[in-house]
C-alpha cells in the first residue's frame, strides 16, 4: 500500500467529518471489511510518516544547554506543532486516497485462486 508522498504537504481532504455511503467503499474490493482494512493500514502508514517527520523537525531544537535563543526556538517549535495539528486526520486522508484510486493494494489470497 503506497501512495504519493504529497499527502503531508498539501492534502486535498475535508478537515471535518464527512458522511459516507458505505456502498461506495466496497465497490473496488467487493468486501467492505477488506476495504476498511486497506484504508486503516494506509492511515497507519500516513500517521507514522507524519509522526517521524515531526520528530525529525523537533529534534533539531533539542539541546542540552540553555541559552538566550531558547525563546525564539520555542516559537519555531510551536509554529511547527501548530502546522501538524492543523493537518487532516490520517484516516480522512486514507479514505480519500482509496476513493481516488491513489492506494496500491493487493490480496495474495485472491491471487492464488
Amino acid at each position: 500500500m503506497n501512495a504519493n508522498n504529497n499527502t503531508v504537504n498539501k492534502p486535498a481532504v475535508a478537515s471535518s467529518t464527512v458522511t459516507r455511503d458505505l456502498r461506495e467503499l466496497d465497490v473496488k474490493t467487493d468486501n467492505i471489511y477488506e476495504s476498511l482494512v486497506i484504508m486503516s493500514k494506509r492511515a497507519n502508514q500516513i500517521s507514522n510518516n507524519v509522526k517521524e517527520e515531526l520528530h525529525q523537525k523537533l529534534s533539531e531544537f533539542a539541546s542540552s544547554n540553555d541559552n538566550l535563543e531558547e525563546v525564539f526556538e520555542n516559537r519555531e517549535q510551536i509554529e511547527i506543532s501548530k502546522y501538524y495539528e492543523k493537518l487532516p486526520k490520517p484516516s480522512l486522508v486514507a479514505i480519500q486516497e482509496f476513493l481516488d484510486d491513489k492506494v496500491y493494494y493487493r490480496n495474495p489470497a485472491k491471487e492464488q485462486q
